[in-house]
């Protein structure tokens, strides 16, 4: 007998509890992950998001060949794009310009029209993510503004679904359940069922530094003092969802986006579960507070999506670095930094001027010389300036007739910190050679700014 979904959307949940064994070693209870990115969608969203549009659809909100409008930071608006492409309506979607361009491609790949709006201003503000969406609700005929942080439907579904799962895949041992929250959804309706089932579980919420739903936990005050912008994606916010009970809730720890950011990656790395940025705010979460643990606890932490949607971000040396997230420690961690960005050479037969032009077009001061795939030499942008200064008609000169002695070669282990044996006021820079042959320069100022992080 032939077994298969229906449609896409009919492969939503169930999602594997996975035991996590490196990153979370120094516990002394086992940790599963609910690894929700086996959703179609790449996300825990899909479940609300189908949600929401069936009870739009019950209450006559939303009729056949409407228009779904939303707000999102990514996941939300995938998996109304999912059903939207299964059930016939349009999607128009406003996000924040902080979200990975990854994200704002893949909404565009299922259909949906995306309007990316400025982080950096309040909720009330006209030109706000949140604002710009209600906006178009009023003025597109035949469509329905979502509206995931205040629609019930959001943790009504994690109360039918999520919840039910974790108790039935950890036979109802659960004692601690980790959820960095955003919209609040997830970790109420979770929470909630959870507690139903045993009220001595423990439910723990991550926040985000810059996100006001910490501060609001514990005094029940709104305070616009602790919001200011943060990088970390999908989680914490700047008003307070009515999809919180904050009831169901034990304890708030804030996360940095440097914690979060590097633990996703370790968590990628040591316990091969591609994951979101979200995820590793969420391990940063739980050690945070895990001298309340006993050997005896089970604890599940939410995984809400999926790594690819961060390549462009956690999971790029370069953007960690340029925000001090990443440490420096070798010549090859500097190259992998800018690994898009070419070796700038001149030819020895060119022209001092031809090499003035160069410095100037792409802002460096060190060039390697070439003749042929051979590095011979290399100029400077203080030897040609002392040179010049001496001999002006120098300029029409070949390189050949100015440069010096090539560049130092080391290898790529290289500690910065050696480097000084290499790199002095007469030379300038050193070169390296990576896996694939090629050539790379490190420079004086590259080394200045990685130590300056």
């Amino acid at each position: 007998m032939m077994k298969y979904a229906e449609n896409i959307l009919e492969t939503i949940g169930h999602t594997p509890l996975v035991k996590l064994n490196r990153v979370t070693a120094s516990l002394p209870c086992p940790v599963f992950a609910k690894v929700e990115f086996f959703n179609p969608g790449n996300s825990i969203k899909d479940r609300m998001a189908v949600k929401m549009v069936e009870v739009a659809e019950q209450k006559g909100l939303l009729k056949p060949g409407g228009t779904i409008i939303e707000g999102t930071s990514g996941n939300t608006g995938m998996g109304l794009a999912l059903a939207a492409v299964i059930k016939g309506y349009k999607c128009i979607f406003t996000t924040t310009d902080k979200q990975s361009k990854e994200k704002v491609d893949i909404l565009k790949a299922v259909g949906a029209e995306v309007i990316v709006c400025p982080t950096n201003v309040e909720p009330e503000d006209p030109r706000s993510y949140y604002s710009v969406s209600k906006r178009l609700a009023t003025e597109i005929p035949n469509s329905f503004y979502v509206n995931q942080y205040d629609n019930l439907a959001n943790r009504d579904a994690h109360y039918e679904q999520t919840g039910p799962e974790i108790w039935e895949q950890t036979d109802g041992k659960v004692t601690h359940l980790v959820v960095a929250t955003g919209t609040g959804g997830t970790i109420t309706g979770t929470g909630k069922f959870l507690k139903e089932k045993n009220p001595n579980i423990k439910v723990w919420a991550i926040d985000s530094y810059g996100s006001l739903l910490k501060k609001y936990f514990e005094t029940g005050e709104i305070d616009m003092n602790e919001v200011y912008p943060y990088i970390t994606e999908g989680i914490g916010e700047d008003f307070v969802p009515q999809n919180y009970d904050m009831g169901v809730i034990d304890a708030f720890t804030k996360v940095t986006d440097k914690d979060g950011a590097v633990m996703a990656r370790r968590i990628t790395k040591e316990e091969g579960i591609f994951v979101g940025y979200s995820a590793g705010s969420a391990i940063a979460g739980l050690m945070q507070l895990k001298d309340t643990l006993k050997p005896d606890d089970v604890v599940v932490v939410i995984f809400h999506d999926h790594g690819s949607r961060y390549v462009g971000k956690v999971y790029n040396d370069q953007w960690m670095m340029e925000r001090g997230f990443l440490d420096v420690k070798t010549v090859k961690d500097i190259v992998n930094a800018r690994r898009n960005m070419p070796l700038v050479t001149v030819n020895a037969e060119e022209k001092v001027s031809d090499a003035i032009a160069k410095m100037r077009k792409y802002d460096i001061e060190h060039i390697p010389v070439t003749n042929g795939n051979d590095i011979i030499g290399a100029v400077s942008e203080s030897g040609l300036f002392n040179k010049l200064i001496d001999t002006p008609h120098l300029k029409d000169a070949t390189i050949q007739e100015v440069m010096h002695a090539p560049f130092p070669m080391v290898n790529q282990d290289t500690p910065i910190e050696k480097l000084s044996v290499y790199i002095n006021r007469e030379n300038g820079a050193v070169m390296t050679k990576d896996e694939s042959g090629d050539h790379h320069i490190v420079t004086k100022y590259d080394i200045i700014q990685a130590l300056g992080r």
